[in-house]
């Protein structure tokens, strides 16, 4: 049997798909040394690199993902889902969370569900993918599917929120946390008509927020605090809660919304009915998202450690050289109070009213 011409360097036309044996033979290295060269996490020189990478393009050789998954039975790719790309704290995470999957060495899979489709829907169509791990976001599972991806030693994280019960990772900010620091800062800048706007009730994040700022204001003597429901995360919501809040004849003189984009809707709505912020009420939201910072809005917000949660995702996952966690594991990592033009300290204008008088 005649063997098969090696392509040579230089060769104008490729008469035979080149193999890594091809390009190993050429350079007179491994085999394992090309397979290196073409991972983003090996080990291997920048100078043999570069001269496997000059080689493989004059001969033609692209390696074949899909030929080595089968050979090591990992696909190298995550998949992502993400319900909500409306809210402009999801883009965030989701630049986040693909710069951190492909910086060891995976590729990323987004999946997002059409307008009241549910995540188990669409679950039977990831699974074929056969991806190494899933990141769900702004979603969640049954815990039927929880176990299903169990079976197949697919690990699981929830990121940003998590659900009791569900046996799956989860990676969130510490919500109850975010909500007493919010309410700490309220009453010490002397904010005494406080309100909180929720989103959705059955969400961890929202449930988390106004139960931290709750329990914090009962412990500083605070007994009055209106609680209105906005229904989702949204800016509508947040507008239409403000407009109801804000047209009362005692009207608070402090909002907390349960994220960032409400309390944008909120901003303009108060400014649309003549308040000014926040001279007559000041806003707080809760992500800190780019457009928190903008002049025409600066936010005061809790801003949500998304790096720090991406990276700890990706240890639970074992996608960072360990073995991923096989009991589900919850990690609740702390926010940072990010004070802006939003809001204004009131006691300190008492004091100077005071000491004019």
């Amino acid at each position: 049997m005649a063997k098969r011409a090696i392509p040579k360097i230089g060769a104008q036309k490729i008469s035979a798909q080149v193999t890594a044996q091809d390009v190993a033979r050429t350079l007179g290295v491994s085999q394992s040394t090309i397979s290196r060269a073409f991972s983003m996490t090996a080990s291997i020189s920048e100078d043999m690199k570069l001269r496997v990478i000059k080689a493989a393009n004059k001969l033609g050789y692209q390696p074949n993902v899909i030929a080595r998954s089968l050979i090591t039975r990992r696909t190298n790719m995550v998949a992502i889902v993400m319900a909500n790309l409306v809210d402009p704290f999801y883009p965030v995470v989701l630049d986040e969370l693909v710069q951190q999957v492909q910086a060891g060495g995976f590729q990323t899979l987004l999946f997002v569900p059409s307008a009241g489709q549910k995540v188990d829907d669409i679950m039977p169509n990831l699974l074929q993918y056969q991806v190494d791990a899933i990141i769900l976001t702004s979603a969640t599972i049954s815990s039927a599917m929880a176990r299903i991806c169990a079976a197949r030693d697919t690990p699981v994280v929830s990121f940003n929120r998590y659900v009791p019960g569900l046996n799956i990772h989860a990676v969130s900010s510490d919500n109850v946390g975010g909500g007493r620091q919010v309410a700490d800062y309220l009453v010490a800048t002397g904010h005494e008509r406080l309100a909180f706007i929720s989103a959705q009730r059955d969400a961890t994040t929202n449930r988390d927020r106004r139960s931290g700022f709750m329990t914090r204001l009962k412990q500083l003597k605070i007994t009055s605090c209106l609680q209105e429901d906005g229904g989702e995360f949204s800016y509508e919501a947040g507008y239409a809660a403000a407009k109801r809040l804000l047209r009362q004849a005692s009207r608070p003189d402090a909002l907390f919304f349960a994220s960032d984009v409400m309390a944008f809707g909120g901003m303009d709505a108060a400014r649309e009915i003549g308040l000014s912020v926040p001279q007559d009420v000041s806003i707080i939201g809760y992500d800190d998202v780019p457009m928190a910072a903008l002049p025409s809005y600066g936010l005061t917000t809790i801003r949500q450690p998304v790096r720090e949660m991406a990276k700890t995702a990706m240890e639970i996952l074992g996608l960072t050289g360990e073995r991923a966690r096989s009991e589900p594991t919850t990690r609740l990592i702390p926010g940072t109070l990010i004070t802006r033009s939003s809001t204004k300290n009131r006691r300190a204008v008492s004091h100077l009213k005071e000491t004019a008088a």
